[in-house]
């Protein structure tokens, strides 16, 4: 027998008792390597070791090989089409109550949130500062002019959002209390869950929140507000992103 024969049968000793990713590695060694390790039979027994039931039924319609090659890595994330809608179709309606009395009420384009706040008030914390001039998408608002809130009011908010291309509203926050202030990141948040197509059965959970963004003055117990923010934190983190969330709401 030929010093080739003896090398190629201790290689078909050897790649069967090899895992997926090691077999892969050989294929890149040389020609010939390459050429025994593409032998079905080879990745029919790695198949066998990862998924037994697909061996122990018919043989999957594609070779082991590919098989193995298109389910044994995790799958790069799809990029999520260009959107349907457009921020210039949209205008946000925020309302805010201190118990029963209306402390702020305005309708806002798409396009002013998307603006943020450019020139903040003089003196806000660092925190919020570095909040602001971060690069995470934002959607916020100044809020002009200012308003104080008293520490330890029940207040609650409500958030509709129309659009110009169908001339239809659906809600993102209704009536919902900002029960929890962060005294360290200057923000009260509030949330509620949005309430999506009966198109889209299968999305639930999805949370859309609200934050005032204020300065503290502990001596009066006062929070002054200067700016409001929504997000969609749970599922959306882009503009193209939250555009297909809202257009798959529930409108009206």
């Amino acid at each position: 027998m030929t010093k080739d024969l003896i090398f190629r049968e201790v290689l078909k000793a050897v790649f069967p008792l090899l895992d997926g990713e090691d077999l892969i590695s050989c294929m890149l060694v040389s020609r010939l390597w390459r050429e025994i390790a593409r032998d079905d039979y080879f990745w029919k027994s790695v198949c066998a070791r990862r998924w037994p039931s697909i061996c122990k039924s018919r043989p999957p319609s594609i070779s082991y090989h590919k098989f193995f090659v298109t389910f044994s890595r995790p799958q790069p994330p799809q990029p999520l089409p260009p959107a349907r809608l457009s921020f210039d179709d949209l205008e946000f309606y925020i309302d805010l109550w201190s118990e029963q009395s209306v402390i702020f009420s305005e309708a806002v384009s798409g396009n002013v949130l998307l603006k943020g706040i450019k020139s903040p008030p003089a003196g806000i914390p660092d925190t919020l500062k570095l909040h602001l001039d971060s690069n995470d998408y934002k959607m916020i608002m100044q809020v002009e002019p200012r308003f104080s809130l008293s520490l330890g009011r029940m207040i609650s908010v409500s958030v509709l959002v129309s659009r110009k291309d169908t001339d239809q509203i659906a809600q993102i926050v209704n009536q919902s209390h900002f029960g929890y202030v962060d005294g360290n990141a200057f923000r009260a948040l509030a949330y509620d869950y949005l309430h999506f197509s009966p198109g889209h059965p299968f999305i639930s959970g999805i949370r859309a929140w609200v934050s005032l963004l204020f300065m503290a003055n502990s001596a009066l117990r006062i929070n002054d507000v200067f700016g409001i923010e929504i997000d969609f934190c749970d599922a959306a983190s882009s503009e193209n992103e939250v555009l297909w969330l809202l257009d798959m709401l529930d409108w009206k």
